[in-house]
């Protein structure tokens, strides 16, 4: 196959942990072609396919110098035989226009994994709401009075931005308040800015889970992101340890059930974030953790990633 990857810049990749790499990896070890650009690559001018000016890479097998490059060039979308959107959040503006020029790209022909329109129907805080079986007690609100209520219900609550990634601006408030009031302000701004509150679940002492599902089915093991010291955060840019280990029961449950929703909607690949056994966020935009559970367990993630890739763009 001949792979476009839409994701951040090449420099910046850290490829001792980056999924993005090692789905490269894997693909160029099957003889697949890679190419690269950047959101900013993408143009649309009238009368012809989406295009870009991409960047065919090989690659190295080094941690730091990892590629070597050919001459930069203008291709359509369609062209290639699979899209692969791998930009970060956050899901701004520009990537929100990213995924309507990759829209247009797949009815020009091309095919892209996961689809925009499934991009923006599934924002990654507020697609958890379809699933009330399966988190605990959450609300999303612009209202200031209506956090300090649920603060006042549940006692003990965690705040956070619909648009953060990484763990970014996640407060907690226990049951004292304290500084309830100057998290809402900065959080809120003034009922500008929408903001999600869950009740606050202790089990995130045995870790935040990253449970992956490709093509509808779950993968074998996750990675349970435990917080470090006095942190609230497990996630790995806040400074948790991940410690990858087999999908328990009630685990595998939910993300089948999950999965075989949401993947007929064209999500090739999504990131469960489970705490205990309540889902706090549905990562679509560039799940990671691939390269974690491969190295602690030897499951080949990004090889069950790549066959479901090869059995999307063969069927």
């Amino acid at each position: 196959m001949n792979l476009l990857f839409v994701a951040d810049p090449l420099e910046s990749f850290k490829t001792y942990k980056d999924t993005t790499y090692t789905m490269m990896r894997e693909a160029a070890r099957r003889g697949h072609a890679i190419a690269a650009c950047e959101p900013h690559d993408l143009r649309w001018q009238t009368g012809q396919p989406v295009a870009a000016r991409v960047r065919p890479i090989h690659l190295t097998g080094q941690q730091d110098d990892w590629f070597t490059e050919d001459p930069a060039r203008e291709a359509a979308l369609k062209d290639f035989d699979a899209v692969l959107m791998r930009k970060d959040p956050p899901f701004d503006a520009e990537y929100l226009y990213a995924t309507h020029l990759l829209q247009q790209a797949e009815r020009d022909g091309a095919r892209v994994f996961n689809s925009p329109q499934a991009l923006r129907d599934h924002p990654e805080k507020l697609a958890i709401m379809e699933w009330p079986q399966f988190i605990g007690p959450t609300l999303v609100t612009r209202d200031a009075q209506a956090i300090r209520a649920f603060h006042a219900e549940h006692r003990d609550v965690i705040l956070k931005p619909l648009d953060g990634m990484g763990g970014m601006g996640i407060f907690r408030v226990k049951d004292d308040g304290l500084n309830l009031g100057s998290i809402i302000e900065t959080l809120n701004q003034n009922g500008a800015t929408s903001v999600m509150v869950q009740k606050f679940l202790p089990e995130i002492a045995a870790g935040d889970k990253r449970v992956l599902i490709i093509g509808g089915e779950p993968v074998p093991y996750c990675l349970a992101r435990i917080p470090q010291g006095g942190e609230v955060r497990g996630n790995l840019a806040a400074g948790g340890k991940g410690v990858a280990q087999p999908l328990t029961d009630a685990d595998r449950a939910t993300a089948t059930a999950i999965g075989k929703v949401l993947a007929p909607r064209g999500l090739l690949l999504i990131g469960l974030d489970i705490i205990g056994t309540r889902v706090t966020e549905i990562n679509v935009t560039s799940p990671t953790c691939f390269r974690e559970i491969l190295d602690q367990t030897g499951c080949d993630v990004p090889g069950i990633f790549v066959d479901a890739l090869e059995r999307a763009v063969g069927g």
